[in-house]
């Protein structure tokens, strides 16, 4: 009996009972085995807009219209197993149209002789909380961009303008940084969202395949063409092209995409008149253009066309703060997709992966992740889940790296980068930091950093501005 009366409510309809349930500032209410409301408090008119006496005998799923209302309604699964349950997460509509986000108690209702006679629910507006929440996340998210990196964080700040501008953009970096995941945030948040995200990949194809990809052609324009084929410009009017790997174009297709950036026209194959093109350029590479321009391999004009706003992204092993971000964002997805219960990395296997020096950056860290759930089905991700490149003997010293605990190495990564965003100004990287100089000194000395040579007050204070756009690469 004990047991049950922890797990139901019994139903004391008295003033005082009555006086408890106004004054708390959770929404409660009661339903009959109809599922029509029976009681309804004073939060539970403000959190869902509606007035008690509109609610009374209403449907519950009529006044709430719930994202659980339908197959994971949490009080029929209460009234089923007379089991409570205890903070389900959720939301509702309320009477103006807005979503809140809301979190569910449930109980089973009986009258004084314990006879069960409808459900009782608790919902408490979880909408301080989300926008706190989407407010801390915002400062380490852009779009599916994450991090917790200085060098990302000023990238962070300047995207949004970046994206509002109709200018054309390169993005530089290595294999596996994640430049097409940066060209769709930048489309994600830019005005011409709502168009299409269109990318070719310039490298995959052979140059006469590549130019009728991008362009298209006209019916009869060569042997085979019996229907005109539109390209990849018109495929993204309105929107976004992403011409990855741009360097690896042919002088001749140069030539012809420097026309398009100048007077935005284009001609199908076999065409008799140009096509506007309607579509904004996001370029990107993993070579140095600027000495491919210098080898004469790529056209200086069409560099300086494409190279409108430069950003660069750092790789994995100069961001190794991300990591641990970074893993447990590839946990959870990899947990929805393969429907699994993965917990999370076991503390020396992050410490391996903050050893490495990743040079497969982002992806190579997915990959590992994701071979990882091949071999574990529950639990945490150990050791012996890992590739054998990361456990064979030497593999530490091949990094240049200590085996340090996993907090030591982000701490490092910290250091590093605030020293080498205020220009190795030790003062102005304790105040990046929040912390008195004379404990970044201490720091540095226990980490083993090793750092240039002080330099004078005057160099470094003068050109702080351009030192910290070069390492975000913000030209």
């Amino acid at each position: 009996m004990a047991k049950k009366q922890a797990t139901d409510i019994m139903l004391l309809p008295t003033a005082s009972t009555e006086a408890i349930l106004e004054s708390i500032s959770d929404g409660v209410f009661t339903v009959d085995k109809e599922w029509r409301i029976t009681s309804f408090n004073r939060a539970a008119e403000a959190i869902t807009g509606t007035p008690r006496r509109a609610a009374i005998g209403q449907l519950c799923s009529e006044v709430f219209r719930c994202s659980m209302c339908e197959s994971e309604c949490a009080l029929r699964r209460t009234l089923r197993s007379g089991k409570p349950i205890i903070g389900k997460s959720g939301y509702i509509i309320n009477a103006r149209g807005e979503r809140i986000p809301i979190s569910v108690s449930t109980a089973v209702l009986r009258d004084a002789e314990g006879k069960i006679i409808g459900g009782a629910e608790t919902f408490r507006d979880l909408s301080e909380l989300e926008a706190l929440r989407q407010q801390l996340d915002g400062h380490f998210r852009a779009g599916e961009l994450i991090s917790h990196s200085p060098l990302m964080q000023r990238l962070f700040e300047v995207l949004p303008a970046i994206a509002a501008s109709p200018s054309t953009v390169l993005i530089l970096g290595e294999t596996g940084t994640g430049k097409e995941l940066l060209a769709r945030t930048i489309h994600a948040l830019s005005p011409r969202s709502k168009g299409p995200f269109v990318a070719v990949n310039c490298g995959a194809l052979p140059d006469t395949l590549l130019e009728s990809e991008l362009f298209g052609y006209k019916a009869g324009a060569f042997t085979g063409a019996t229907r005109n084929k539109p390209g990849r410009f018109a495929l993204a009017k309105g929107g976004t092209l992403f011409l990855d790997e741009i360097g690896q174009i042919s002088p001749a297709l140069q030539v012809r995409l420097l026309r398009v950036l100048q007077e935005r026209v284009y001609e199908p194959l076999g065409a008799t008149r140009s096509e506007t093109a309607d579509v904004r350029i996001i370029a990107a590479t993993n070579s140095d253009l600027t000495e491919e321009t210098r080898q004469g391999r790529f056209r200086e004009d069409l560099y300086y066309r494409i190279n409108v706003v430069r950003i660069e992204l750092p790789p994995l092993r100069r961001r190794k703060e991300d990591i641990p971000l970074l893993a447990a964002q590839f946990i959870s997805r990899f947990n929805n997709l393969q429907n699994r219960k993965i917990n999370g990395l076991a503390p020396e296997v992050l410490s391996l992966l903050m050893a490495h020096d990743w040079p497969g950056n982002v992806r190579e860290l997915e990959n590992v992740i994701e071979r990882a759930f091949v071999l574990c089905r529950e639990g945490e991700i150990g050791i012996n889940h890992l590739p054998d490149q990361f456990t064979r003997p030497g593999f530490h010293s091949e990094t240049g790296l200590e085996m340090r605990t996993a907090r030591e190495l982000l701490e490092a990564r910290t250091i590093q980068a605030a020293l080498e965003e205020s220009g190795y100004n030790r003062i102005a990287a304790a105040r990046r930091l929040g912390i008195h100089k004379t404990t970044l000194f201490r720091k540095i000395k226990k980490l083993g950093l090793v750092l240039p040579a002080r330099r004078d007050n005057r160099s470094s204070v003068s050109t702080p501005a351009g030192r910290g756009a070069r390492q975000v690469g913000l030209q």
